[in-house]
């Protein structure tokens, strides 16, 4: 699709952007000829830490990592099934 898009740190950042106390989202549709070379400048940095990164988050595999209380959970579990049921002792 190759949008840049950019996720920005709080709702009173970009309300700045767009002269008002908060704003969630903001579309740029035209820009000044004086703007654009800044512009130019913003979407390059834009597409490294966003767009460019990506793939590599994508990629990575995170968490997997359980607390205690959910691993003893996790063996009761495991323990019941592994256990032959009463009807097959008689």
């Amino acid at each position: 699709m190759g949008v840049p898009y950019a996720i920005v740190k709080g709702k009173a950042r970009l309300g700045t952007l767009v002269h008002k106390k908060t704003s969630s989202v903001a579309a740029l549709t035209e820009v000044s000829s004086a703007d654009e070379a800044e512009l130019a400048k913003l979407v390059s940095t834009v597409n490294a830490n966003f767009i460019e990164k990506y793939e590599d988050s994508r990629r990575h595999w995170g968490g997997g990592i359980m607390g205690s209380k959910a691993n003893d959970k996790k063996a009761r579990k495991q323990k019941l099934l592994d256990e032959p049921s009463n009807e097959a002792r008689k």
